[in-house]
């Protein structure tokens, strides 16, 4: 119960939250684009959370834990908590003075590729009991190498990069994707330090770096 109250509240924060920063610079409540958006954020985030406290509580624990305790982290967290406030603001005010004028296809192929990176991301859940919001080697913690693990080193980040960039086109901003374009370099920021950490301490790390060459782009990087 008292997991089921804390993963509600912050789930209920980031649903205000996230709301206020779209609607609020909006103007307005009647931003169809915005709606669609948190329906397509939140609906999925709140049936995974249920089935996780059903099926895994302790790596819904662990997923509530997003307090980074390394110096490089912390500032990639900060960046990118900026990225995001100023992303949905600038969608809000793009919609509310009207300086793009995005296709509703493009809106529609955005909002089913997010549901890919969503289904993509619930897969690398699966895959990856240590999987944790926070760059750490637990107590017994092996490599996982099948799956999406055996393509890239790193699905979780090549999943959130297109889940992220498919964000300002969901809302319907070009001027929100300048915003969210940062995201990609943030990513490599964070990946290259915990690789650091996964060498030094996490045994056969490197023979696994031998084994899948790619970080996070197949055949590219």
């Amino acid at each position: 119960m008292k997991l089921l109250i804390e993963a509600l509240t912050k789930f209920t924060c980031g649903f205000l939250l996230v709301g206020l920063l779209i609607f609020l610079p909006a103007g307005t409540l009647r931003y169809t684009y915005g709606w669609l958006f948190m329906g397509l954020l939140f609906v999925p985030m709140l049936i995974a959370g249920f089935v996780m406290l059903a099926k895994s509580p302790e790596f819904l624990k662990k997923r509530l834990d997003a307090k980074e305790k390394k110096g490089t982290q912390k500032g990639v967290v900060a960046f990118s908590g900026l990225m995001f406030v100023a992303g949905f603001v600038v969608a809000g005010l793009d919609f509310r003075f009207g300086w793009s004028a995005m296709p509703a296809c493009v809106v529609i192929i955005a909002s089913v590729l997010f549901l890919v990176a969503y289904a993509l991301y619930a897969e690398v859940m699966r895959e990856n009991a240590y999987l944790s919001r926070t760059v750490k080697v637990e107590e017994g913690q092996t490599v996982v190498d099948t799956g999406l693990y055996g393509i890239v080193r790193h699905p979780m980040y090549a999943v959130t990069i297109l889940l992220f960039l498919m964000i300002p086109l969901v809302l319907g901003s070009w001027y929100a994707l300048i915003s969210f374009g940062f995201y990609p370099a943030v990513i490599v920021v964070r990946l290259k330090d915990e690789e650091e950490l996964l060498t030094r301490e996490l045994p056969g790390y490197c023979e696994y770096k031998q084994k899948v060459k790619y970080r996070i782009i197949p055949f590219i990087w």
